[in-house]
């Protein structure tokens, strides 16, 4: 199954990309459509992997601006024909601008889409990861909700699913009249390309408001559940050449592992009581643990936990990137940005409500959300909508920054005295 691209279905909620594309960002998809066309001059006479690879990272920023071109063209056309003493090839040509108008718009904002950078693990499987948060037993309730809410998204849609890791609490009675469980701890795996780009919106924290079933005075309570979306790497990936890669972000060394057999907790029986099957992985040099103890067998609970392990370290390292970029860019972005700890949603029972506070959506019919339902939909693809709309922003203000420092470079070059 195809999981939706980035930028699929984006236009209309970007009003505020002007049709004019700013000059900074028309000038560089110029560059770039230029640089496509002598890579693919060169492969009608030589095929070279290389050359064909970045001609394929390039094509479609060379095809958003051949389509947005062509709709300028076509509104100058359209223009020359409203002065026709033809009154009906006038209307025509009225209705036809509008239209046309309203597509170069959402070309505009497709193109100006095209030339941000895409994340480098959009392409890849992801890693759920829901842990409790503040709130108490309420909290770890509202997380096995979570947990559900995804995996029957999943079902929904078509995407497969692993669940790699599903921890319970001790003790605790459902207080949120949907048979929930006290969860420890889940990791779901998403197998599709392309999931971590789905789901990487939904990483942050997630704040459920609502009357636990043993409240007796009506309160409402308010507690959170926190999301990580790592990318994944299945086993029968090509992508494993990572692991054995140093320059990877997803390599880690086995000699700064430390592994250690435990025997899993929790129900089981007698295997509990007598086998040590559980795995605990700490990488030395950072300090992240993950321990594993779903399946009887110790093989497949090491395999599990290598896989979150080089998730975590990729992930952290992909952040400590990203923090020392954003610290070398000139954006008005990097005061706002988005970290995991931030609360991104809210879950409100009483009032029936579910509000995504990156997007401003607000939507009605909880249920169906939690359910995993369109509702749900609908927020997640305003959420990658917003993520769209701050990336041209970063864009725009760093090409801006990017031709002042030129121009100021060039004029400093003109001052100084010739020899």
């Amino acid at each position: 199954m195809d999981v939706p691209s980035l930028y699929e279905g984006i236009g209309t909620a970007y009003a505020t990309i002007p049709s004019t594309l700013p000059p900074v960002l028309l000038q560089r998809a110029r560059n770039i459509a230029a640089e496509h066309g002598k890579l693919a001059e060169a492969l009608l006479g030589d095929y070279d992997l290389k050359i064909a690879k970045r001609a394929g990272e390039l094509s479609r920023v060379a095809t958003a601006l051949r389509e947005w071109e062509a709709a300028q063209s076509s509104i100058g056309e359209l223009t020359t024909m409203l002065q026709s003493p033809d009154p009906e090839l006038r209307d025509l040509a009225k209705d036809e601008l509008s239209t046309t108008k309203e597509s170069l718009d959402r070309l505009a904002t497709a193109l100006s889409a095209s030339l941000t950078p895409r994340d480098p693990f959009a392409d890849m499987p992801c890693l759920i990861e829901i842990r409790p948060g503040p709130g108490g037993l309420e909290g770890r309730y509202f997380g096995d909700a979570v947990f559900r809410m995804y995996r029957q998204y999943c079902s929904r849609t078509g995407l497969r699913t692993n669940v790699l890791k599903y921890e319970l609490a001790d003790g605790g009675e459902s207080t949120g009249g949907a048979n929930e469980s006290p969860l420890q701890e889940a990791v779901l795996e998403v197998l599709d390309a392309g999931a971590y780009d789905r789901f990487r919106g939904e990483a942050g924290m997630h704040r459920v408001q609502r009357i636990p079933a043993t409240e007796k005075n009506g309160r409402t309570h308010t507690s959170a559940v926190a999301v990580w979306v790592l990318p994944s790497f299945p086993e029968n990936s090509e992508a494993n050449e990572d692991y054995s890669d140093p320059e990877s972000i997803f390599y880690v060394d086995p000699r700064d592992v430390k592994e250690e057999k435990m025997r899993a907790g929790g129900a089981g029986g007698q295997h509990v009581n007598k086998t040590e099957s559980a795995i605990r992985l700490t990488h030395v040099p950072t300090g992240i643990s993950v321990s594993m103890q779903d399946s009887r067998s110790q093989h497949r609970n090491r395999d599990a936990a290598w896989t979150v392990l080089r998730s975590r370290i990729g992930q952290r390292r992909k952040e400590e990137r990203e923090e020392q970029a954003l610290a070398l860019r000139n954006s008005v972005l990097s005061k706002d940005r988005i970290t995991r700890g931030d609360k991104i949603r809210t879950y409100n029972y009483s009032q029936d409500r579910c509000t995504d506070h990156r997007s401003g959506l607000d939507v009605h019919n909880l249920p169906d959300v939690l359910e995993g339902g369109p509702t749900l939909d609908r927020i997640m693809d305003s959420t990658r909508e917003y993520l769209v709309n701050r990336a041209i922003e970063a864009l725009i203000a760093e090409e801006e920054a990017a031709a002042a420092a030129a121009a100021a470079s060039m004029g400093k070059d003109a001052k100084k005295p010739k020899r």
